[in-house]
């Protein structure tokens, strides 16, 4: 069912509408954001100890598998310096006040580490009902706004997406580095 997930740089006043769904109370990094269905919840548990103990490499690398299994389906998810999770430009829609591409976040990332193993995961919006995300300030972030894959006009389904994470997965976390990170390694490239 519907809920919203406070992780632990949540703040009180990114809980617009506190009766809307049940909060919990999550031990994951980030702020509130919301699941429910419609959502692909993926919970990643690696061993970082074998896997270099860099956080902001592991989360930069689940994001790009997100934007690996994006691009199966023609999306080109993009990183912004400061936001984590992935985004869409939406060229469609009017540009922002100082002429920029207006963006939707269409995944979301929040995770813990125990003994530098990881906990928690990932959510990508694949067919959520969007206006469920206006209860909370999704991230802390309001300037943007929150998207699906069916929002943006592709008929996807869970079996779909389900698929390119499994391919996807495959591509980042087994790179011939052993998945370790360095700046010029830290990007996925689609084939």
């Amino acid at each position: 069912p519907p809920l919203y997930t406070a992780g632990t740089s949540a703040k009180p006043g990114d809980l617009v509408e506190p009766d809307r769904f049940p909060v919990f109370t999550a031990g994951r990094g980030g702020q509130y954001t919301y699941h429910g269905p419609g959502q692909r919840v993926a919970y990643v548990m690696l061993n970082l100890n074998t896997r270099g103990r860099d956080v902001r490499c592991f989360v930069r690398q689940l994001e790009d598998w997100v934007i690996a299994a994006l691009a199966e389906f023609n999306v080109k998810g993009e990183i912004r310096d400061g936001r984590v999770g992935v985004w869409v430009q939406r060229p469609e829609r009017p540009p922002g006040p100082t002429g920029e591409v207006p963006e939707d976040k269409i995944a979301a990332i929040g995770v813990k580490l125990r003994r530098w193993v990881s906990f928690h995961g990932l959510s990508i919006n694949v067919e959520p009902d969007l206006s469920h995300f206006s209860g909370i300030i999704p991230c802390g972030i309001r300037d943007h706004g929150v998207t699906s894959l069916v929002d943006l006009g592709l008929p996807v389904t869970m079996e779909d997406v389900d698929n390119a994470l499994r391919r996807g997965f495959e591509r980042v976390f087994s790179a011939p580095s052993g998945g370790a990170c360095d700046e010029g390694s830290l990007s996925f490239q689609p084939k």
